[in-house]
């Protein structure tokens, strides 16, 4: 097992002469094993981790300067908007929320500003779809970095990098992870300058994670071909129990063959996973939040990708940062219901939602 490295500075063979590593903050030999575990795994040739998921989206925003544009999908997850809107729009950063499940509907915001093109796919949390090569040709035929949020994914079902994305980022606290054990965040790619520049703000900004944090992603990805499988078994069965529910609205899951974004899912992907949303036809607030509150085995909280199954409610929750007219302009309304579907048994899963449900 990959040895925790619980040291905040190391010896020098002479003043100025280390043997590899000199201050934790810049190198742990704990944190290198996990960064170099997820270039692996995401076919990239550079890993960097970060002490949270907004860490590393942070990191990525530190490579633009005043007066520099960023082109986002107008859903994403609310601290990702939040970090946008309430910090790095005060830095002269300017920002364009678009819709992205039809890549051309980015193309009339490009100008000579335009740096960054955000995207995640599937998004949280209404599960569209981002055709990831088709918004890469749109990036490299102007010069423009994309990064890719692939959490929901996570590198089992997708990898953006083979794609044409330039960056990926995780929230390792999730997938990853696996356990809701650890924060962490991650970011992939390939081009050695741009991997230098982000080491530099993770050396410089210092926003690293420790060194038992990196064990737990470690131990995490050993499993994570196996959680995942079980993951999109379990998604399936309970988006479709849900489907069938004569008191569910709409359910948002990739995998319905009938979703906008179907074929797309099918061509990037390799499974649908197991990250569902849904509305119930009585859409009130009191009637969602009183299923909310219902559940036995899922567990009423924020955060997903857990072998444990949660409940979510993105507009009090996860999402709150948002504007209450920006989330219902995109589609997320106040009753939605977002569920993260664990590794228990299908059945149990199915029992405990149709009691809730009643």
């Amino acid at each position: 097992m990959t040895p925790i490295y619980q040291t905040s500075t190391f010896v020098q063979a002479a003043p100025g002469q280390h043997k590899g590593f000199e201050y934790a903050r810049s190198q742990n030999p704990t944190r290198f094993a996990l960064e170099e575990a997820l270039a692996v795994i995401e076919n990239g040739k550079y890993g960097l981790a970060f002490s949270s998921g907004v860490a590393a989206t942070d990191a990525v925003l530190k490579l633009l300067q005043p007066g520099d544009e960023v082109i986002a999908a107008n859903d994403m997850y609310g601290g990702t908007y939040r970090l946008f809107t309430k910090v790095f729009e005060k830095f002269g950063i300017r920002f364009h929320y678009v819709n992205m499940q039809d890549a051309n509907n980015i193309k009339p915001l490009v100008n000579k500003n335009t740096k960054l093109i955000w995207t995640e796919t599937p998004t949280n949390p209404l599960i569209n779809i981002v055709d990831i090569a088709a918004v890469s040709a749109i990036a490299k035929a102007n010069n423009i970095l994309l990064c890719v949020d692939n959490t929901f994914a996570s590198p089992y079902l997708q990898n953006p990098l083979d794609l044409g994305a330039d960056l990926v980022m995780h929230s390792a606290t999730k997938y990853l992870g696996g356990h809701s054990d650890v924060i962490q965040g991650v970011l992939v790619m390939n081009d050695q300058a741009l991997r230098d520049q982000l080491y530099f703000i993770q050396k410089s900004c210092g926003a690293v994670p420790g060194p038992m944090d990196c064990f737990l992603v470690l131990r995490g990805i050993k499993t994570l071909h196996l959680r995942m499988q079980r993951h999109c078994e379990n998604g399936e069965q309970v988006a479709n129990f849900l489907r069938a529910h004569p008191k569910v609205g709409k359910v948002y899951w990739c995998g319905f063959n009938d979703h906008p974004g179907y074929a797309v899912a099918k061509k990037q992907m390799r499974g649908f996973g197991g990250m569902i949303s849904f509305t119930l036809k009585d859409d009130s607030v009191d009637t969602a939040k009183k299923l909310l509150s219902s559940t036995k085995v899922f567990a009423l909280a924020e955060s997903l990708g857990g072998v444990e199954s949660l409940i979510n409610h993105p507009a009090t929750m996860t999402h709150a940062s948002i504007p209450r007219e920006e989330r219902i302009k995109n589609g997320l309304s106040d009753s939605l219901i977002r569920l993260s579907v664990g590794i228990e048994d299908a059945e149990d899963l199915v029992a405990d939602l149709k009691q809730a449900i009643g």
